[in-house]
């Protein structure tokens, strides 16, 4: 994160794809309005499905409210052709695009007031066309999952994407994500087929030589919330390891330059298939542990996977009270006793979640599952800022 602040001198156009948002739409538009930017260098684009009716007018009416407030730089953007999906809508707004860069963001995001401030320095002062900043679910104990959830996302953006960037193979979040313009343009967007376009245009970048800074910041990070629901987040876990199924048989990592960057890339693409291998395994080996007698010397060897999933386990709870505190929020003894219990049926959602992805690939199935958002990631305070912004 740069110590300093240039100059204000880069235009931002945001897009804020949304379906079915009208739970959050109105607060997400207001944020990324109240942003510490000169507005006339923002422009932000909601881009919606002409058949989704609710959000429309939700959007439009906070659309209104801000332009009575003389706020004009956002619109809605609709949509009456095919997929109806995320890449899509994307490409949809890309065309209406008149700024020097392009900011996804996700319909529910809490977005940092500084974010477009933080961005304009480092494009500025670096040689660089692509900047991913910071993502974080941050309803922690919302349900039973949540905790884990909430961590993984710590732990991806916090410190996984830093070393796909260093190393040139990353796949991209899906949202705080920013391109200079005219380079998004030269890729042609987003492959409007992949159930995870981030991942895929961020490994075309690497395949091009792209240099990507990856940037975070507790104090900077956009908020978001965790499914509401476990069938909705078993839906969400499907399509992103579908989606890393479809990129690894594109075949764009196989353009890497280094075989480091190859094998980088081919791992975290061919996860998704280890994942639902370890939906079989994990049962086996416990029921093994307890019936099957071997030599000592076999059985200490086969601890050496628990040990592994010991100590994963001892990094998500040293992560958990990192998290919290980072955030001003309190973990508890509770939360620990609670993801002991819950870490085992934990794993097996998630192998349930990539042998379903992996089903699905086979059968040629490749619907978008959308993911509901509530908006459990905000308080009631910020809430209420609802209809103050400017």
């Amino acid at each position: 994160m740069p110590d300093r602040r240039a100059t204000p001198a880069l235009s931002f156009t945001a897009i804020l794809p949304a379906r079915h948002e009208e739970e959050v739409i109105q607060h997400t538009i207001a944020r990324a309005a109240s942003a510490d930017y000169p507005p006339h260098l923002v422009q932000i684009l909601v881009v919606c499905s002409a058949d989704d009716v609710g959000t429309i007018e939700q959007a439009q009416a906070q659309v209104n409210r801000l332009r009575a407030m003389g706020r004009t730089n956002v619109e809605v953007v609709v949509f009456d052709d095919g997929p109806i999906n995320k890449p899509h809508g994307l490409n949809t707004a890309l065309r209406y695009a008149t700024n020097d860069v392009v900011a996804i963001f996700d319909a529910e995001d809490e977005v940092q007031p500084q974010l477009f401030d933080i961005v304009n320095t480092i494009m500025s002062e670096e040689d660089v066309g692509c900047v991913q900043a910071g993502v974080q679910l941050m309803n922690f104990q919302s349900n039973w999952y949540s905790t884990f959830n909430v961590l993984e996302y710590f732990f991806w953006f916090r410190s996984r994407l830093h070393y796909h960037a260093k190393n040139g193979a990353i796949p991209l979040g899906g949202n705080t994500v920013f391109f200079k313009r005219q380079l998004i343009e030269r890729l042609g967007g987003w492959d409007e087929s992949n159930l995870t376009e981030d991942a895929d245009i961020g490994l075309r970048l690497s395949s091009m030589g792209e240099k990507v800074r990856v940037v975070y910041d507790d104090r900077y990070v956009t908020k978001e919330e965790t499914p509401p629901t476990l069938q909705s987040f078993i839906k969400q876990r499907t399509r992103w390891c579908q989606g890393f199924m479809q990129t690894l048989g594109k075949g764009t990592w196989k353009l890497m330059p280094t075989r480091r960057q190859r094998f980088l890339a081919w791992y975290t693409l061919a996860f998704p298939h280890v994942q639902a291998m370890l939906g079989v395994y994990l049962p086996v080996a416990l029921l093994s542990a307890f019936v099957l007698t071997v030599p000592v010397p076999i059985a200490m060897l086969s601890w050496l996977p628990v040990l592994m999933l010991g100590a994963h386990f001892v990094m998500s709870v040293v992560g958990l009270y990192e998290f919290t505190g980072a955030h001003g929020l309190k973990a508890t003894p509770a939360t620990v006793v609670k993801m002991a219990i819950t870490w085992f049926p934990y794993q097996m959602v998630l192998s349930y979640a990539a042998a379903r992805a992996l089903w699905r690939q086979v059968r040629g199935e490749r619907n978008w599952e959308k993911t509901a958002h509530v908006g459990a990631h905000r308080t009631a305070a910020e809430t209420a800022e609802l209809t103050n912004v400017g």
